[in-house]
């Protein structure tokens, strides 16, 4: 995981020439038109989950979800497609399909409280990071590969999740799966996110010794 940098400092990623594309111009790309359609899914999804209960239907459209979500990333490579609203885009629609899919199981006694709980959690000190990096001038960090295991882990875990309800033989195959995805997948979740905090730590305390250091240097000069 690289370090947070000075959002001024920041290079672009995806640039065409000395100019970033503009924002309709990121947003016309594949792999982004993929996360939008991933983010519209989320209703979808908790409309068929939680309204006529129509599982089959619910457990399809969170394996195409998990499909688009890995089909982006090798389309933005492929492509050369890549930009920051990508980087910002891909993980946000992760984040709330995770973070509507576990309230969704909650309400339908599929994961128990405390499990959600540690999850949102998680999420609600990221962002808590994020908002203090943005005051001290950084931009947003880049996705950690525990970040990306961990988003890996519970998109697998969450469809397994589903399939297990019942008492089919499928669901019986399946649990010891659901469950091993869903260990790791919230151990990896939780370690992330305790990363971003500790990068978080680290920028600004680089950030106070730096205008610690300049006001000194000001004060030896009067």
């Amino acid at each position: 995981m690289s370090d947070a940098q000075p959002a001024d400092s920041a290079e672009p990623v995806g640039m065409t020439g000395d100019r970033e594309p503009s924002l309709v111009g990121q947003l016309l790309t594949v792999p982004n038109i993929l996360s939008l359609l991933r983010l519209a899914g989320v209703p979808v999804f908790l409309w068929l989950l939680l309204g006529p209960k129509e599982d089959g239907w619910a457990l399809a459209l969170l394996v195409v979800s998990a499909l688009t979500d890995w089909l982006d990333g090798k389309l933005a490579r492929w492509l050369d497609q890549t930009s920051r609203l990508g980087q910002l885009l891909d993980p946000a629609a992760d984040r709330l399909y995770i973070m509507a899919t576990l309230v969704a199981f909650l309400l339908r006694e599929i994961v128990p409280w405390w499990l959600v709980a540690a999850l949102v959690g998680r999420e609600l000190v990221v962002g808590l990071a994020l908002l203090v990096l943005g005051r001290y001038g950084f931009a947003p960090p880049e996705v950690t590969y525990a970040g990306k295991a961990a988003t890996f882990g519970l998109m697998y875990a969450l469809p397994l999740l589903l399939v297990i309800q019942g008492e089919s033989q499928v669901a019986e195959i399946a649990r010891p799966f659901a469950y091993a995805f869903t260990a790791w997948g919230c151990a990896l979740y939780l370690w992330s996110g305790a990363l971003y905090v500790l990068q978080t730590g680290r920028a600004v305390a680089s950030a106070r010794s730096g205008v610690a250091l300049c006001e000194d240097a000001g004060g030896e000069d009067r």
